[in-house]
């Protein structure tokens, strides 16, 4: 046996103090990358502290997208980051909530797993946090989780508290403790105040975890000074205090870690010797072409129900990225609110993009100015593209417009329609709970031949992953296609519409998936690469042209 296959799995938990939203899931990913560069098996982990067993149910609002993985589990949207970072796929086993947590612990008790024992948060539902820890140790190197919350949360007492025992269970040399915090900026004294960060250090200190290496999210530099008297308050090394500042894309973090040596003082820590150094060159090139883009801009708008809060598009957002990173080009993206969109107003707006982007989304609200959208889009020769919600309005407005079916809808959003043509899929009729029951995951497609969809993918049968309730109704398949429509994938038993296209429109593409969940800023999704240079061409020749996928993707 090889020493690589020989040595325990490394453990790095990465908590956050003082306030939340600081970027603890980018700096988990960026961790990731780098170690991953160094010749390490990587996966990264989210412990989230509220009580739903998963997101699947809370508003986009409150909690941002919805994240899917292969395994159709429903996560956060922490889990994007660290797949887009390290190109992994996850799984349900990567993302932990204390709802999934009790709910384990208690149907083990109405089991009789306990038989004889008073269930208490200490040590079952510690044991159980542990237990979700180590299942991912088979197969890697290192194990990087992330504690959601911040450092004082009484949810996040819990998971504190089992990864405070964890360190014990398997050796002080097999784990570390990584804290971001913030340093803020008073313009008022004009200096960097690290007070802060020393009581948020100091209260994870006092729960008996001592950090080993602090990450400063601040808007300033952080002078030699400062950093010697963050490093003398919380017992850390100085060359194990990272300043995090601003960044123009969230791809750099990587980058900024690895020029403060970030990579080499957890290597050093873990015990992890004689490691290769990391060959950034590829890493390097892409951020560099998000920042510096040779070849112009495109504007993208994004026509959606929630587009207030960027967050509940994160995927979408980081996919059109990718997507101008495989051309070379800018991406300019307007989130713009459906309900500002009518027959009769808001659609001239359209005229300054070169791009209409519909993603999904649930419920009524908004969508007869997403149609209103569609048909500006569809009518006009402006590159279009469809995601899941996007899709079935791409449908309603082509049967209302073109087939004639003027009363034609969703029965999602009108149960009495006299023409459904998106209803409800036949294995939702018995469905009556709401957590985790949509059709959910990695599906195959088979893409029929000859369509502008098996060009873009150059395969015969793809995988995408899906979160749906309603689909295409087939009673209207033919009315569609003898009116100009083309499915153009289905599933392999032809009883699924999951892609379509207008042929005679220079780029109108929609899938019932959600190709932004598979979408990497080092391999962009085919659809998204196709999209952007569709959009590309119209920003350069002031009109509509088809796209071909670039070359190399």
């Amino acid at each position: 046996m090889t020493e690589k296959q020989s040595r325990p799995t490394k453990y790095i938990f990465v908590t956050g103090g003082v306030v939340s939203s600081l970027g603890k899931g980018i700096a988990a990913a960026s961790i990731g990358r780098l170690l991953k560069e160094r010749g390490l098996r990587v996966t990264l982990q989210k412990f989230d502290p509220y009580i739903n067993v998963d997101p699947g149910t809370l508003s986009p609002y409150q909690h941002g997208e919805v994240f899917v993985t292969d395994d159709g589990a429903e996560t956060d949207l922490d889990l994007g980051h660290y797949e887009r970072f390290i190109d992994e796929s996850l799984s349900q086993a990567n993302n932990i909530t204390t709802g999934r947590i009790y709910l384990n612990v208690i149907t083990k008790e109405r089991r009789g797993d306990y038989l004889g024992s008073t269930v208490q948060v200490i040590p079952h539902i510690t044991d159980e946090i542990k237990a979700a820890i180590s299942r991912l140790a088979p197969g890697n190197d290192v194990v990087i989780t992330e504690i959601g919350g911040t450092v004082g949360d009484i949810e996040s007492l819990p998971f504190l508290e089992a990864i405070r025992q964890f360190r014990g269970d398997v050796g002080r040399e097999n784990t570390m403790f990584v804290h971001l915090t913030l340093v803020p900026y008073l313009a008022a004294a004009g200096e960097l105040k690290t007070k802060p960060t020393q009581h948020s250090v100091r209260e994870l200190m006092e729960i008996g975890i001592q950090p080993q290496v602090i990450i400063c999210r601040a808007e300033q530099p952080l002078s030699k000074e400062i950093k010697r008297k963050i490093a003398l308050f919380t017992n850390v090394d100085v060359d194990a205090v990272i300043e995090s500042p601003d960044l123009s894309t969230i791809y750099e973090v990587p980058l900024s870690f690895k020029r403060q040596k970030l990579d080499d003082v957890i290597l050093g820590r873990l015990g992890l010797v004689d490691m290769p150094e990391p060959d950034l060159t590829g890493w390097t090139d892409m951020v560099r072409r998000v920042q510096h883009p040779a070849s112009g801009e495109a504007r993208i708008a994004v026509v959606g129900k929630y587009t207030e809060l960027v967050d509940s598009y994160k995927s979408v957002q980081e996919a059109l990225i990718h997507g101008g990173i495989a051309n070379d080009v800018k991406v300019h993206i307007e989130w713009l609110l459906s309900e500002t969109f009518s027959r009769d107003s808001g659609v001239d707006r359209l005229a300054d993009f070169d791009g209409l982007l519909i993603p999904g989304g649930f419920g009524p609200r908004g969508v007869e100015g997403m149609l209103s959208a569609i048909r500006w889009a569809r009518e006009n020769e402006l590159p279009f593209f469809g995601i899941c919600l996007g899709l079935q309005c791409a449908v309603i407005e082509f049967a209302r417009n073109v087939c004639g079916l003027e009363e034609s809808h969703s029965s999602e959003f009108a149960e009495d329609s006299s023409d459904p043509v998106i209803c409800l899929l036949d294995s939702q009729l018995q469905v009556t709970t709401k957590g985790g029951t949509m059709r959910l995951g990695a599906y195959p497609c088979a893409l029929v031949e000859g369509s502008r969809s098996r060009e873009i993918y150059g395969e015969a049968e793809i995988s995408e992953r899906h979160r749906h309730r309603f689909e295409v109704n087939n009673e209207y398949r033919d009315l569609l296609t003898s009116n100009g429509m083309t499915i153009s994938g289905t599933s392999p038993d032809g009883g699924l519409v999951e892609m379509i296209e207008i042929t005679e429109h220079p780029w109108f593409v929609a899938g019932q998936f959600h190709p932004e969940l598979k979408s990497r800023p080092t391999r962009p999704h085919p659809l998204f690469a196709s999209f952007m240079q569709a959009a590309a061409r119209h920003a350069e020749r002031g009109g509509s042209v088809t796209a071909e996928l670039p070359a190399g993707v």
